[in-house]
């Protein structure tokens, strides 16, 4: 970014660029790995998350080939489990040296180095399999949508809940009219976060950790035991809050039911804005607010009509919406003129059709016509050996990360803003559209 260029234009001309600029070094990175052959995977970030999604992908019969973490000593038996996979702290360093031995990547990192890592695996021809959300900030989601397509590689978002047969039945009902037309929805959330004032204190650094890898494209502060293991999710500078951190989950009926991610595709829209609007209990500039409810305006989408949707944080719709059903902590609530659906579950594994008389003789329904799963980690594990394809890739993974970014960008801007999600630009907010993206520090890009 140069010294007159402002971040807005930024967006704007990169956008433009965007994927479209990105050259293939090799025609023969955009195939998948030869069918039945040991599929050979990189983790980066494997102390927390990314445990649990090597030991899936292992159990599929991957091969570690390289495992990275800025944190030796917590990673520390991941690193033990598998010997013979080479060991790093900066990722960059990994593909420079290894880069022709690795056929896939594990991106299980803090919210914050999810693109910067994902987008290096992809544009090294490399399948990525990434942590919900599956990134930080809006622009970036974009930025990994359009690569992955430019790259043709297999992707998917971690958000498990996506090879459950209970979302993919509950989507189904939905789409084939069950519950009629739904112009209302509500996806809430139990409970919120806080505002976070920055530490004055500044301890030593473990020995085990390499703060500047960890902090990567955020902006420079001291280290403190504030931020990790697990706190920066809390924190503005690199995590995402609990809407960013279950709205990939317990959003996810919602979304896919309601086929927003065809806002997104030129194939099958001409144009229409999100309308975003959030109450907010703070306007915190470090952290995310104690409760929230916002408002989302979306246009048709095709033959569907408009809908309004709220999300909510701590915050939680009427219980007369649930037409005597009792109202869980989390939910994502469909409001149709037939009827509604309701997943009272944070990952939308099961789901309730209401009012409970009407749909009691509710068996099987309309035929089934998505696939029951294999599993989440082994779909990815699969497709990348060209065997099927996944279920949450990033085209879908993408966007609906963008719509809870939103939400997240919304709380910290007074009033409405409009977003156009063809062109990624906010259309009547310079506050909004300057929280699109943040600053990257020297030596890191997307």
């Amino acid at each position: 970014m140069t010294p007159r260029q402002t971040r807005r234009t930024f967006l704007q001309s990169s956008l433009l660029g965007g994927a479209g600029a990105l050259l293939l070094p090799n025609s023969k990175l955009a195939f998948a790995t030869e069918a039945n052959s040991k599929l050979n995977v990189a983790g980066i970030g494997i102390g927390g998350q990314g445990r649990g999604d090597l030991d899936n992908i292992f159990g599929c019969g991957a091969s570690m080939v390289a495992l990275c973490d800025v944190d030796h000593v917590r990673a520390g038996d991941i690193f033990q489990k598998h010997p013979q996979a080479r060991k790093y702290q900066d990722f960059r360093r990994m593909f420079d040296e290894m880069h022709k031995e690795i056929d896939a990547v594990v991106v299980a990192t803090p919210d914050h180095t999810h693109a910067v890592a994902a987008i290096a695996a992809m544009k090294h021809g490399k399948h990525v399999f990434c942590e919900k959300p599956l990134t930080r900030t809006v622009h970036e989601a974009r930025v990994m949508r359009e690569v992955a397509a430019q790259m043709r590689v297999v992707t998917q978002m971690g958000n498990q809940g996506s090879a459950e047969n209970g979302l993919r039945r509950g989507v189904e009902l939905v789409w084939q009219g069950e519950i009629g037309e739904v112009r209302e929805a509500h996806v809430w959330f139990d409970g919120g976060n806080a505002p976070q004032k920055r530490p004055t204190d500044h301890p030593p650094i473990p020995d085990s950790l390499n703060w500047d890898l960890w902090l990567g494209p955020a902006q420079e502060r001291p280290y403190n035991p504030c931020y990790l293991p697990a706190n920066w999710r809390a924190w503005r500078a690199f995590g995402s809050g609990i809407v960013g951190d279950f709205g990939c989950h317990t959003g996810n009926l919602m979304f896919r039911a309601l086929r927003l991610q065809e806002l997104w595709d030129p194939s099958k829209t001409s144009g229409g804005t999100l309308r975003i609007e959030a109450q907010a209990s703070e306007r915190d500039e470090e952290g995310y607010p104690t409760s929230m409810i916002a408002t989302v305006g979306i246009p048709a989408r095709g033959s569907l009509p408009p809908v309004k949707l709220k999300l909510y944080a701590k915050d939680k719709p009427s219980e007369d919406l649930l037409l005597e059903h009792p109202r869980g902590a989390w939910g994502d609530l469909l409001v149709g003129n037939k009827g509604s659906i309701y997943s009272d579950c944070p990952w939308n594994t099961r789901y309730a059709l209401l009012p409970r008389s009407k749909f009691e003789g509710h068996k099987s329904g309309p035929p089934e016509t998505i696939p029951v799963s294999i599993g989440h980690h082994r779909e990815w594990v699969e497709a990348c050996k060209g065997n099927g394809k996944t279920f949450s890739s990033f085209e879908i993974g993408g966007p609906l990360t963008e719509l809870m970014q939103l939400v997240n960008v919304a709380t910290l801007v007074e009033g409405a803003f409009e977003y156009d999600p063809l062109t990624g630009s906010v259309k009547n907010s310079e506050r909004a559209s300057d929280l699109l993206h943040r600053d990257y520090r020297k030596g890191w890009t997307i």
